[in-house]
């Protein structure tokens, strides 16, 4: 009997502290409008280290003497690592507290980026992409958690679309310096820059951020019931719709240029331009509709299978597109439905979560995401090439999306 006492007593206080998330966000602070800043910001320079590579590998392979597979293998390694800290660091991320995460893990990603530029030959350029991952696969999570706590539930539709601006961009960032670094200073220069901006947003981080709003400060956090999460369902389909989506998000953003090349005949200047109208669609989105869903007293569900329903058909449209014109037209709406969903997502995991697990949850549910993202660009590549059809790629790309509206329609969660 006191077995199951001790039992019962265990699970009242979990549900208590799972029940807290609300009252931890109802606390109004205006420092959560500097906390939202210090966060986006890491994210921003997070996503930056991550997709410098991109811009300036073919310098850096000719440098270094390394074949074109050796220079896609950073890449898998930094996502191998990137996956595995998302699983691994939301648990501690939620046992330690955001603040010293956060900003530990840029300085460790900081330090890394700058090592990088260092690198002698490909086994230790390897190693240390993985290590990056490893370092940056904390600061989604983080920011998550810290938005959770500090915000109320009517107002973090608008922080998260605010936050998850910060991906975006970053590519138009990233696309706009790094090559002007690299062309100043070489691929390492560029590489040691962002390896000193990084450590620096990490102190910051570690100076600035405060876990909990000042009402909180005073409560001493009890140790996390992970159990909990095995016991809400709608995490495992959110995870599943978030693959779904994902498929159909970075699919489309690693094979859109090739494919209107190779399979419409277009100009890499054409394709290049029509990607940017993607990128706005994207960017003018995720604020407004983190928005929307505050003006709709924190719903979300209805607007995240609204964007989902939209998503697969777009693509599909996208695919059965044969002009230039065709896809200038379509790719910023595309681009609304590509994106739109992160924010209401991000915010769908923290809330069935609640404050207390809620990074965990992100760290589990982000780790499945980007499996997706790591291998769409492989299966629609081998389709490309086994069909040379422009509709048979397209048509895999929105099956994603499809499978992640069903889903959805499953879960409980507002």
């Amino acid at each position: 009997m006191r077995g199951a006492g001790g039992s019962s007593v265990k699970a009242e206080a979990a549900t208590t502290l799972a029940s807290r998330g609300g009252a931890l966000a109802q606390v109004d602070s205006s420092y959560r409008w500097t906390i939202l800043a210090l966060a986006w910001f890491a994210l921003l320079i997070c996503f930056m280290d991550r997709l410098a590579w991109g811009n300036v590998a073919l310098e850096a392979g000719h440098a270094l003497g390394m074949p074109m597979t050796a220079l896609g293998a950073f890449v898998t390694a930094f996502y191998i690592g990137y996956v595995v800290s998302n699983a691994v660091f939301g648990f501690q991320t939620d046992l330690t507290g955001p603040r010293m995460m956060l900003g530990a893990g840029l300085v460790v990603l900081g330090v890394f980026t700058f090592a990088f530029s260092f690198t002698p030959l490909f086994l230790a350029g390897a190693a240390i992409q993985l290590l990056m991952g490893l370092a940056s696969g904390v600061d989604y999570s983080a920011g998550v958690k810290l938005i959770t706590a500090w915000f109320a539930k009517t107002q973090r539709g608008s922080a998260f679309g605010i936050y998850m601006t910060a991906t975006s961009l970053a590519v138009v960032v990233t696309n706009s310096t790094v090559p002007l670094l690299a062309e100043r200073w070489s691929w390492t220069g560029a590489y040691k820059v962002l390896g000193g901006l990084t450590i620096v947003a990490g102190t910051v981080c570690l100076v600035l951020i405060r876990n909990t709003p000042p009402a909180e400060n005073g409560i001493v956090p009890s140790r996390p019931d992970f159990s909990l999460l095995l016991k809400k369902p709608d995490l495992l389909l959110v995870a599943v719709a978030g693959f779904g989506a994902m498929w159909g998000t970075w699919g489309f953003a690693f094979w859109a240029n090739a494919l209107m090349v190779k399979g419409r005949g277009l100009t890499a200047a054409e394709a290049a331009g029509i990607m940017v109208l993607f990128g706005v669609g994207a960017v003018v989105a995720k604020p407004l509709i983190g928005l929307l869903s505050d003006w709709l007293g924190g719903r979300r569900r209805i607007l995240t299978l609204a964007c989902l329903g939209g998503f697969g058909p777009a693509l599909l449209a996208f695919g059965w597109g044969g002009t230039a014109r065709a896809f200038h037209n379509l790719a910023p709406v595309l681009g609304v439905f590509a994106f739109a969903y992160s924010p209401l997502l991000g915010a769908i995991v923290a809330e069935v979560a609640g404050v207390e697990l809620a990074a965990s949850a992100t760290g589990l549910t982000n780790a499945l995401w980007q499996i997706g993202s790591v291998t769409v660009p492989v299966v629609v590549g081998a389709l490309f090439q086994a069909t040379e059809s422009f509709h048979v790629a397209f048509a895999a790309l929105a099956a994603g999306p499809v499978m992640a509206a069903i889903v959805m329609a499953f879960v409980r969660a507002h």
